[in-house]
């Protein structure tokens, strides 16, 4: 156990004040707070203190601010102001109701809960009843005339501080309350009578002993101080740091703690506790929606412990608490202009709202929902723009399954998270890890969730559960990530320890059997179910009208609300999209998707294939008329390549690269070479041809290629080379023009370091252009730039302008050369270490770092327009699909953005949410 685990705040504080003023303020009463102070209070805190101010029930209590926690972070010790702040807090909640917290006739008893200013659902710690002990559990039973109840509570207490503050292995208190439930007789915990839980309070405080050496706390007071720095721990737990990880949400933040007047919902008839929505998060459709249980406490909902009831139920048992729910719901929506999810409690008729905060949703509930808002008046399109996000728009375009196929179903849960996921069954987090981690797609299988699973669902391609309901945790982590999930498929019987499900009819689904899970209809599958394009995935690919004949109402208004926002993001961007092709085909396809030219054209794949013997041809070439025999004859394949793409973005700019890669990747390995040599020489045959082909292979190896004969250093030392290639463009942009297009081909250098580069190749591409239109009598007023890849071009930028008429940043490489690293290799070396241990908290492949090879774009663009005023400057690396990315590449001032085409609508949707001010850490 941590030793912090047993000191008191003021223990933890000592004597030195770290430097606080007198005037520090750690401790914020509800009635002090509101929804804009979300940096200091947390967004749980921020949130329980507007609705305190807007006058909704709200159980009274205080926040304890996330400077609170960065100190403690910091410091090991609580700030030594803390302890009498939280106290005097204390003492107004004692003052509001008339009790002392653990009081012996008739205790107070207090929740601590933790806040984070963005929501981590379930991965960081509560204690819930902190103010019982053997003395006030048994004022609370007379008190309440409901020692069920008390013992009830004083169990859930022990199991929770003992787990949660004391670090005890959580197994202990499940497999002691499993075998109390096995003498008793009894299936659920809520069947046990007071016998069995005073029995099984005595197991808890004994397994407390064993465990810690000392009996469970007894002292209130040090319950309360113990739970707060319980919290703070937790923001650094290894399930935590992974969700903040998976979500973007900076490590340095730190969490609020909430402590607040208990409300019971398990008091018995007539309380309760429930999860609400304003509106379907699922799948955005209006009207209330959510899930209820009777006689229990908030934490049983979201375990997923017990199978929950549809919220209407409350409206059957307690008709006035649910007119006054609903009542509540419309003034929290209405208040926060958005979809809202709301946790309270009915203790014997009387109904506290314990929690609300903007709601999680799924990719498309956002869309529908931001849409639906915009018709009902309350936000205008702007705001629907900002309120959806690229990374939401990429998981609609992911495939669904094929309705038409034959399968064979199994089960039939909620749909708590649409998508189609396909995989292995696996039923335990530590095994999805290992299976993903091979390649191999899993299914992670679990009666519930829990947070301590959150790394198996990172690593699953879906979730399945046998127990909860569409807010248990598996559930609203699952739409958090934009995984598929289904939960409550209470026909299965999961076993964990045997590693197998069992289907209402009797068939075993082993681990390791396939198969496939809807998170949009909560359908199970066995075997592998084929998928095909989503709705939106169509709308984008073959237009609105083809999307609408295949799609169901909900899936139409889906398709029309991407329709809407993606031609508002269209009108208020400024950054333009291009698309990476090197193939009509791709290039077909990501003019559909709404790209405005072609970014990055990369030739060297035009030498891939049958064509690779030509290359070896001119590699292999010793006199000049064997080089130029070489170039003539790829020459007609280039001009017809360059003839269909041209024609396919016909209007639209087409940005050619000249042949960049070393040409050792056009010729044989030469390990297989060697030893086809060696062995044709054993049998005495003619080598000749094979043994010119390994010299030249030998020639021009390299030990670091990337940094080697390669760019535009092809084109000073391989005579003729770039010179083909600027005669097929200019070639197949006149056969365009004679036909009555309008080709507008731009040409760039690769790797480019100086301007004395540049300017060799620039002198002799603008020859070859001349040359062409003159004797075809055609205009090529085609601009040359170069890719901008290597620190020093970065860095000489102003200089390189007077040569190069346009810039278009490599980020890939740029990315390589200036950290140092070879992509291929250091990503399997150390990348997964440098991000656990904080080093990254992305991939610098995956999004720009603003800080380093930002830097370098931004003096680049600056000295390269001081040069040449009005210089275009684009991206052409795949950061230029990276939602945070391209809100960067908008602030510096590029031109545009070019990317894969199918993050091509990803990217048009963040330039419009950029232009509306939206910053790129506002893209999770």
């Amino acid at each position: 156990m941590d030793s912090m685990g047993e000191q008191t705040v003021e223990q933890l504080a000592g004597a030195d004040q770290g430097g606080q003023g007198a005037a520090a303020k750690y401790v914020y009463l509800f009635s002090e707070g509101s929804r804009e102070m979300a940096d200091e209070l947390g967004g749980k805190g921020a949130n329980l203190a507007e609705m305190t101010r807007m006058g909704i029930p709200v159980p009274p209590g205080f926040t304890i601010s996330t400077e609170t926690c960065r100190y403690y972070l910091d410091h090991g010790r609580a700030p030594a102001e803390l302890s009498t702040q939280m106290f005097a807090a204390l003492a107004e909640l004692e003052r509001a109701r008339g009790k002392v917290l653990g009081d012996p006739d008739d205790p107070l008893l207090v929740s601590v809960r933790s806040g984070a200013r963005f929501s981590m659902p379930g991965m960081m710690e509560t204690v819930l009843d902190i103010g019982l002990n053997d003395a006030s559990v048994n004022g609370l039973a007379r008190m309440a005339k409901n020692p069920l109840f008390a013992w009830d509570s004083y169990r859930r207490l022990i199991q929770m501080f003992g787990k949660t503050v004391l670090e005890i292995d959580g197994e202990l208190f499940e497999s002691a309350l499993e075998r109390i439930k096995a003498r008793a007789e009894v299936e659920a915990d809520i069947d046990l009578d007071v016998a069995a839980l005073q029995e099984l309070v005595a197991e808890y405080k004994s397994i407390v002993a064993s465990a810690t050496g000392a009996e469970f706390p007894q002292d209130p007071r040090r319950q309360l101080e113990l739970a707060v720095l319980a919290v703070f721990r937790s923001w650094n737990t290894d399930r935590a740091v992974l969700y903040r990880r998976q979500e973007r949400i900076p490590g340095w933040l730190g969490t609020a703690v909430n402590v607040q007047v208990m409300a019971f919902g398990n008091v018995g008839h007539g309380s309760g506790t429930g999860v609400a929505f304003t509106r379907d998060p699922g799948s955005g459709a209006r009207g209330v929606y959510g899930d209820y249980l009777p006689d229990a406490q908030g934490e049983d909902v979201v375990a997923g412990i017990r199978n929950t009831l549809p919220l209407s139920a409350l409206g059957d048992s307690d008709p006035a608490s649910y007119r006054q729910l609903l009542d509540i719901m419309d003034n929290l929506e209405h208040h926060y202009r958005d979809l809202c999810d709301i946790e309270f409690t009915v203790e014997e008729g009387h109904l506290w709202m314990l929690q609300t905060r903007v709601g999680k949703r799924t990719a498309g509930a956002a869309f529908r929902i931001a849409i639906q808002l915009v018709d009902e008046g309350v936000i205008d399109l702007d705001e629907a723009v900002r309120r959806v996000s690229g990374h939401q728009l990429a998981q609609l375009m992911f495939p669904t399954f094929d309705t038409a196929a034959a399968v064979d179903r199994i089960a039939k849960g909620m749909n708590a998270s649409p998508g189609a996921a396909v995989g292995a069954a696996v039923f335990d987090s530590r095994t999805a890890v290992a299976r993903a981690a091979d390649g191999t797609a899993v299914i992670l299988i679990r009666r519930e969730t829990n947070p301590d699973d959150l790394e198996g669902m990172v690593a699953a391609a879906g979730v399945l559960t046998s127990r909860g309901g569409k807010t248990s945790h598996a559930a609203v982590v699952a739409r958090g990530m934009g995984k598929t999930a289904v939960c409550g498929a209470d026909s299965l019987d999961v076993d964990t320890v045997n590693r197998r499900m069992t289907t209402a009819d009797g068939l075993v689904v082993a681990e390791g059997d396939v198969i496939s899970i809807d998170g949009g209809t909560g359908e199970v599958f066995l075997g592998e179910v084929p998928v095909m394009p989503s709705p939106v995935a169509r709308y984008f690919e073959e237009g609105l009208a083809s999307a609408l004949s295949v799609a169901n109402e909900e899936s139409a208004e889906l398709v029309r609300a991407v329709e809407r926002v993606m031609a508002h993001a269209d009108s208020a961007r400024r950054l333009r999209v291009r698309a990476n092709a090197d193939t009509p085909e791709d290039a077909a396809r990501a003019r559909r998707m709404g790209a405005e030219g072609v970014g990055l054209l990369r030739t060297e794949h035009m030498f891939l294939g049958e064509r690779k013997h030509l290359v070896e041809r001119l590699i292999l070439a010793s006199e000049d008329a064997d080089r130029e025999a070489a170039l003539a004859a790829l020459l007609p394949l280039q001009r017809k390549d360059f003839i269909r793409i041209l024609e396919v973005m016909d209007g639209l700019p087409v940005t050619i690269r000249l042949i960049d890669p070393p040409l050792h990747e056009f010729l044989p390995d030469r390990t297989d070479l060697a030893v086809r040599v060696a062995r044709a020489e054993e049998r005495g045959e003619d080598v000749e041809a094979d043994l010119r082909l390994l010299q030249a292979v030998n020639r021009l190896n390299e030990a670091n290629p990337m940094l080697g004969l390669r760019g535009v250093r092809l084109g000073l030392v391989l005579p003729g080379l770039f010179a083909l290639q600027v005669r097929a463009i200019a070639e197949a942009a006149c056969l365009r023009q004679r036909l009555g297009g309008d080709p507008r081909a731009e040409i760039m250098i690769p790797l480019v370091g100086s301007i004395q580069e540049l300017e060799l190749v620039h002198d002799e591409a603008a020859e070859v252009l001349a040359s062409v239109a003159q004797a075809h009598g055609c205009s090529l007023e085609f601009p040359i730039g170069t890719m901008i890849e290597l620190p020093r071009a970065a860095l000489t930028a102003g200089e390189i302008a007077e040569a190069a008429e346009f810039f278009s940043f490599g980020t890939n490489d740029l990315t390589q050369t200036t950290w140092g690293f070879s992509r291929d290799d250091v990503e399997a070396a150390f990348f997964s270490a440098y991000l656990e241990k904080g080093v990254f908290g992305v991939s610098p492949f995956e999004s720009i770092d603003v800080e380093g090879v930002g830097a370098l774009i931004r003096a680049a663009v600056k000295n390269g327009r001081a040069t040449r005023p009005g210089l275009p400057c684009g991206v052409c690396g795949e950061h230029g699909g990276d939602p945070e990315s391209v809100h960067f590449f908008d602030e510096v001032g590029l031109d545009y953005v070019s990317c894969s085409p199918f993050r091509v609508p990803v990217a048009r949707l963040e330039a419009g949410r950029s232009a509306l001010g939206v910053g790129g850490s506002d893209t999770r």
